[in-house]
């Protein structure tokens, strides 16, 4: 494979490997909170991973996001994005977008920060705008594309601390896709939306979706598995449950199995939800 100076593959092709972790085994203390996982994600599959607190979801978005590194294993590579195991992580941005609860509430804490200038650290992947540092008329065009592209372009005079929960998810994916990115990586999106705002919200991810990026959906609610997701990984206790189609994988047995109590599952059309006993 030829690599740009950065180390990373240019010219991405479809149904390459987005994701792949090979025995990839974390411990944060004395626990392993990932236990020799192995997945692989492909550009192009929408998928969720799905999983109790506890899990390994959060595990695995921070050693995606290099927040956490695996065990070492002499000549082996556990964790590969976009087909390597080392990459710039700056450029790693382009290719994909992480989205998280963290970020965001990292954004509260930036005083008088502006929506748009918000949007546009995601070039520097900073919290907010440095004085030194120069945004040309492109870059800004691109951050209005961005927010328009999330519905979110009235947002753009406002300041990001006087949002609401789910005008900041917005503002968050536009921050991801100003650097045009393959595939988004999403945790638990709709946290914390009322009903309404939930709904509009997975409306913007299904619209994303039939735009071509992948969905990487990592999360405990049913709920947002949209019709566009078909394959399922289901985590629990740092390993892979099961793993295959969601008509195959949300069952009231295998749920039950991962939440450690008795579930039921319900479907309506494409929509999943589950409730005790």
């Amino acid at each position: 494979m030829s690599l740009s100076p950065t180390g990373i593959a240019p010219d991405p092709v479809v149904h390459q490997p987005l994701i792949e972790l090979d025995r990839a085994t974390v411990v944060r203390g004395d626990a392993a909170v990932l236990h020799a996982l192995s997945l692989r994600i492909v550009a192009g599959q929408h998928t969720a991973i799905l999983g109790a607190n506890g899990s390994g979801k959060s595990s695995f978005i921070k050693l995606i996001n290099r927040e956490l590194y695996p065990l070492a294993r002499e000549g082996e590579s556990p964790v590969r994005v976009m087909g390597l195991d080392r990459w710039n992580v700056n450029e790693l941005r382009t290719h994909l977008g992480v989205v998280t609860g963290d970020l965001g509430r990292d954004l509260l804490e930036m005083p008088g920060q502006g929506v748009e200038d918000a949007v546009l650290t995601g070039f520097f992947a900073t919290l907010m705008l440095h004085p030194d540092v120069e945004i040309d008329a492109g870059q800004r065009q691109r951050a209005r594309e961005a927010l328009a592209r999330v519905g979110a372009t009235a947002l753009a005079p406002r300041r990001y601390a006087e949002l609401s929960t789910g005008e900041m998810r917005r503002v968050l994916i536009a921050r991801a896709l100003v650097n045009r990115p393959q595939a988004l990586l999403l945790d638990e999106p709709t946290a914390g939306l009322d009903l309404v705002a939930q709904r509009d919200f997975l409306d913007l991810l299904r619209g994303l979706a039939r735009q071509g990026i992948t969905l990487v959906l990592v999360t405990h609610h049913l709920e947002e598995i949209i019709a566009e997701i078909d394959r399922v990984i289901l985590l629990r206790a740092g390993s892979v449950l099961a793993d295959g189609a969601r008509a195959d994988v949300l069952t009231s047995e295998l749920l039950s199995q991962a939440y450690g109590g008795p579930l039921r599952v319900r479907r309506e059309g494409d929509a999943y939800s589950a409730s005790g006993g």
